[in-house]
């Protein structure tokens, strides 16, 4: 179960297989290279093109056929004119016949479909606001039910029309204009200016009732919107017009997250296993980290592959006889299953199957790697969507508009506690909003202000005994064996946060 270490040449796995077959470790820079070379290998002088049509052969296909060559031919007879007439063309001369169609505003006493949509459009409005105010006298009406029962009027009103007219206007367009009108629109009726009228004024008349596709917030539809107290930096108001932070569905998305945490619960679920214990498991662990740390691969990523770990050993147990629980041998494989399968749900561009075998030396085969990751997903019912810590933390963080080296304090927090099997069943949000605590404390930054207990929705006295907890995490005697995650967070690029000097737990108290 020790991590296993990088090899400098690439070893050959699955030498049969059709398709794909790696050597090695892909990252993404390797295949952006790979890529590149490709490209480059396409613009060589070698490079076959493809034989150029001879310069005496005259004829040519037009992109529609030789459909528009038919009107410069000459025809012998009536017959040849009216099939070339019937003809759909791009440079037709059936134009000049549709123009001469006189302008009008009625076929057979049918008022045309822009007069019937501004009718409808009106009687639409005024039926949605009169049913409101009998039905719901007290509760004012919302922007989404009245767009829907209006388009819905709308659109009944528009089939019930259409289909009591067009058995009346397919006779009358046979009998009283050439088959050239079959192509005119119900706009061709009406002169433009009549028409742009008719617009516009629908187009009020909608206004009236917001039928807009703007950016709002779910609550709106409870009549229940966000109140930010008084003294709380309202940061999703300042980067409401930022369309990538969706700051109108910011509050609602992490809200709805916190509902989930219930649904994947993780219980002491090694006290139904044999020969497996928390110790293995943090080797585990930390051998997941090296391997996020080689395949340069989303921190988003190693989250949720260790709570798919601890997710499949806690219904696996419940669910499977004694006899059939997961053996200490297939640890390892059960975690490079699930660094495999997080992978394809978190990465652009995930590694190779092959790339997994090659970091467990070889100890498993293909068959064993694919029937493990089948496993894992039928046992959580392919929800891949657990909300995680550190998704949490970093939503937390920008609200509290925290730095970037105390930010990645808490990242250091989090990441050495997913090596703590008791602090497993703990929730994802707490855990977040704990470290986040912890990291202000060590940096002697702040306390726990108003914003973080308003967007967190944890006041200090919900999660300090957490962040007791982490801190004592950080205090324990550090293990060479389960040192990777110090080690990575004590390099320059993450501002060696784990040299940052520890507190006591009055500081967190105080």
């Amino acid at each position: 179960m020790a991590p296993t270490r990088l090899a400098s040449k690439s070893i050959g796995i699955n030498e049969n297989m059709n398709g794909i077959v790696s050597h090695g470790i892909t990252t993404r820079s390797k295949q952006l290279a790979s890529l590149k070379t490709y490209k480059d290998s396409l613009k060589a002088p070698n490079k076959r093109k493809a034989d150029s049509p001879l310069k005496d052969m005259t004829a040519k296909r037009a992109a529609f056929g030789d459909i528009t060559n038919a009107f410069n031919k000459s025809v012998a007879n009536e017959k040849d004119k009216s099939m070339a007439m019937k003809k759909v063309t791009v440079e037709s001369k059936m134009l000049p016949v549709v123009k001469s169609i006189k302008p009008q505003t009625t076929v057979n006493g049918k008022t045309s479909k822009a007069k019937q949509l501004q009718k409808v459009a009106t009687n639409a409005i005024e039926s949605v606001q009169r049913h409101f105010v009998k039905e719901f006298p007290s509760k004012p009406i919302t922007t989404r039910a009245q767009n829907g029962i209006l388009k819905n009027i709308i659109r009944k009103s528009l089939d019930k029309e259409n289909q009591n007219q067009s058995h009346c206007s397919a006779k009358s367009t046979r009998s009283d204009v050439s088959e050239a009108s079959l192509y005119t629109t119900a706009l061709e009726n009406n002169s433009p200016n009549e028409t742009k009228e008719e617009y516009k004024t629908i187009s009020e008349k909608l206004d009236k009732v917001n039928l807009d596709d703007s950016c709002r917030s779910l609550d709106e539809e409870t009549e229940t919107p966000h109140q930010v107290p008084e003294g709380v930096v309202d940061f999703d108001l300042e980067n409401w017009n930022d369309h990538f932070q969706v700051s109108c569905y910011a509050m609602d998305i992490f809200n709805y997250l916190k509902t989930r945490e219930p649904l994947f619960p993780i219980d002491d679920y090694l006290v139904r296993m044999r020969g497996i214990t928390s110790w293995m498991r943090a080797l585990l662990v930390d051998w997941m980290v090296e391997v996020q740390e080689s395949f340069e691969l989303n921190h988003e990523t190693l989250y949720l592959a260790v709570k798919l770990v601890d997710l499949f050993l806690t219904r696996s147990s419940k669910m499977q006889p004694e006899r059939e629980h997961l053996t200490k041998e297939e640890l390892q494989l059960l975690g490079a299953s699930a660094l495999f399968i997080a992978s394809k749900f978190d990465e652009r561009i995930p590694p190779l199957v092959d790339d997994f075998l090659y970091i467990c030396d070889g100890a498993y085969t293909l068959n064993q790697l694919l029937k493990m990751e089948m496993k894992i997903l039928k046992t959580i019912n392919y929800d891949l969507g657990v909300p995680l810590s550190y998704r949490f933390l970093r939503r937390y963080a920008r609200c509290a508009r925290v730095s970037m080296p105390t930010l990645t304090l808490a990242r250091f927090v989090l990441e050495q506690c997913l090596l703590e099997y008791n602090l497993a069943p703990l929730s994802d949000s707490k855990m977040a909003a704990a470290a986040l605590y912890l990291a202000l404390r060590m940096k002697n930054i702040s306390h726990w202000t108003n914003t973080l207990e308003h967007y967190t929705g944890y006041t200090l006295k919900e999660i300090l005994p957490i962040a007791l907890l982490q801190n004592a995490v950080l205090h324990k005697k550090p293990k060479s064996a389960i040192s990777t995650v110090r080690n990575k967070y004590s390099h320059t690029i993450f501002f060696e946060v784990a040299k940052v000097p520890l507190v006591d737990d009055s500081v967190l108290t105080s």
